[in-house]
């Protein structure tokens, strides 16, 4: 299995491990709702090197990803980005990352734990004659989240670099141990998120200078399982297992978000463009609040009365609402706030009340 160059510095700091996408990673630190507190309420620090990091270079770079992705790129100036998704010819989603545009380069990072599958997807059309390459950046480039009140007072103190005015999704370059990182604004928890992409060689002294800068805060290491909770709390969904091979951009509520009805062809627009006409979203992405304690499985079946009616895709136990939640797909007909379903674990049946996404909004 695979580690992150910061492996130790988590194992010192008492991390219980899980495999995610074939890496063994924190999944917390003794306490994770102490964890999901500094990031509601101060700061907390966390390694996403497992996540998916492509770098695209070569003269035909933008052209080439914007003949395959649902979002339109071109307009993107350095340091812009966008959401953006890689759909199949039927519309499904076979992908759903960020894509940041530089001055000599294009990064694509997947939103969500899926491993190699957007490199090797999208490699496939890499054809001969096309001026790009496309470089695997999972193991020589790292990644850190750092999100909360003070995620900005925190990566400006230390690396000095003001963060405060950098839009969402968007990107500025900094030199962290005489390397060049990339450091984003981006969208995890429902709070202010910063992201710092950066060579594997440099992520023990990032690591170290943010949880210095950030002592004055509270920072906390933040592991899996509370980064669950923020993210489904803030009505996030993320590749694997909400966007998936199961749903169209459209039942995820992207519109105006990760796909575009005007740029022109892509594999999967025809069937985009035709739900946007007739409206004829089959299904809904909307959050579930359980009546009860069980926290649903993935994949658990959603009931109206004797008729399935959908799944769930994620679930947690919620700290704001003090009850498991979950993000879930019902058709159409059952999307609508207040509705009463019925989810089956175990052969038996729970109720829950549909929600209007998101769970939690920043005051």
């Amino acid at each position: 299995m695979k580690q992150s160059r910061l492996h130790e510095h988590h194992a010192k700091l008492g991390a219980t491990f899980e495999e995610v996408a074939g890496w063994d990673m924190p999944a917390h630190y003794g306490q994770w709702g102490a964890e999901y507190q500094a990031v509601r309420q101060a700061v907390g620090l966390s390694d996403l090197s497992h996540r998916g990091k492509i770098r695209v270079t070569g003269d035909d770079r933008v052209k080439w990803l914007q003949s395959l992705i649902s979002n339109d790129i071109l307009p993107l100036q350095p340091g812009q980005g966008r959401y953006s998704s890689f759909l199949t010819h039927k519309g499904k989603m076979l992908g759903y990352f960020r894509v940041y545009t530089l001055p000599d380069s294009v990064w694509v990072e997947d939103v969500g734990e899926v491993g190699d599958a957007t490199f090797q997807a999208l490699r496939k059309f890499l054809l001969y004659g096309i001026k790009a390459k496309m470089e695997n950046c999972a193991e020589s480039w790292g990644l850190l989240l750092v999100s909360g009140p003070n995620a900005c007072a925190t990566v400006s103190a230390a690396f000095g670099v003001e963060m405060s005015d950098l839009k969402p999704v968007s990107a500025i370059t900094a030199k962290i141990g005489g390397h060049t990182a990339l450091l984003l604004r981006t969208e995890e928890t429902g709070e202010d998120d910063l992201e710092i992409l950066l060579p594997t060689d440099t992520l023990p002294t990032a690591w170290e200078r943010l949880m210095e800068a950030g002592a004055a805060y509270g920072i906390k290491a933040v592991g899996g399982y509370a980064r669950e909770a923020l993210r489904i709390e803030a009505g996030l969904p993320k590749a694997g297992p909400d966007l998936n091979e199961e749903i169209v951009p459209p039942e995820a509520n992207l519109e105006g978000k990760a796909f575009s009805l005007n740029k022109g062809c892509y594999p999967g627009q025809e069937v985009v463009a035709r739900m946007d006409t007739y409206g004829n979203v089959r299904r809904k992405l909307v959050g579930l609040v359980m009546n009860g304690t069980i926290i649903p499985p993935r994949g658990a079946k959603l009931f109206s009365g004797d008729r399935e009616v959908g799944w769930v895709s994620s679930a947690t136990d919620s700290p704001q609402i003090k009850t498991p939640i979950a993000l879930a797909f019902p058709l159409r007909d059952f999307s609508v706030p207040g509705t009463n379903l019925a989810i089956e674990i175990d052969g038996a049946r729970h109720d829950a009340t549909v929600q209007a996404l998101p769970f939690y909004h920043r005051a």
